[in-house]
């Protein structure tokens, strides 16, 4: 049989230390308050921090430019308060439908000024519709931005006499070209009977913007 002086148990240890020197105890004391300081900050790091996040409408994938916007793009994220952006978007229903001004990333809040469709956004008028106009000039659309007001012409009967299809037209989103030998496709906002027109006009025209 072992003798418990060569192998004592815990408890015997611990009364040893306990009624043993003052150095021992004095280093037992440390060894408990580092535990417990340990302890208390494990707890601290994944106890919720009591600031309840916002609900944030982001994009929920890569969105390009001018693509219209529907529920598989979209979700609802928690932000911190501090973060939320101004005029930021709240549920999938009041972006579901519109068009994207500029390419979203996947996590991007989406906010009131990055859709068109609202008539303050860029001085569209009420009941406007969006219309897709093909550049042949690349030099044109890289001078274009979201917000641009332009006119959209035809060659008339004459030469020199060009027919003015829309005036005032607001610019939503300018897409890259498909290909090199494409132009650009210009997303422009305009009332819905001189949309029509300028539509019917691009299936068979060549049709051009001026910049105001």
């Amino acid at each position: 049989m072992s003798d418990a002086r060569l192998a004592p148990r815990p408890l015997a240890r611990l009364a040893a230390v306990v009624t043993g020197p003052g150095w021992r105890r004095l280093a037992l004391l440390r060894r408990v308050a580092a535990g417990l300081l340990a302890s208390l900050a494990l707890v601290l790091a994944l106890a919720p921090s009591g600031v309840d996040g916002v609900p944030v409408l982001v994009a929920a994938v890569d969105v390009p430019a001018g693509s219209t916007l529907h529920a598989p793009d979209l979700a609802v994220r928690q932000w911190p308060p501090d973060l939320v952006p101004a005029g930021v978007l709240r549920e999938p229903a009041a972006a579901d439908g519109r068009v994207l001004v500029g390419a979203a990333r996947a996590g991007e809040p989406l906010t009131d000024t990055r859709l068109a469709g609202a008539a303050a956004v860029f001085g569209a008028p009420a009941g406007a519709a969006a219309v897709p106009v093909r550049l042949a000039d690349e030099g044109v659309g890289a001078l274009l931005v979201p917000g641009s007001n332009v006119d959209v012409v035809t060659v008339g009967a004459s030469a020199g006499e060009p027919v003015i299809l829309a005036t005032a037209a607001a610019v939503l989103a300018v897409l890259p070209p498909e290909s090199p030998s494409s132009g650009r496709l210009v997303l422009v906002a305009m009332p819905a009977e001189i949309a029509a027109r300028v539509a019917a006009a691009s299936l068979t025209e060549q049709v051009a913007i001026t910049l105001r």
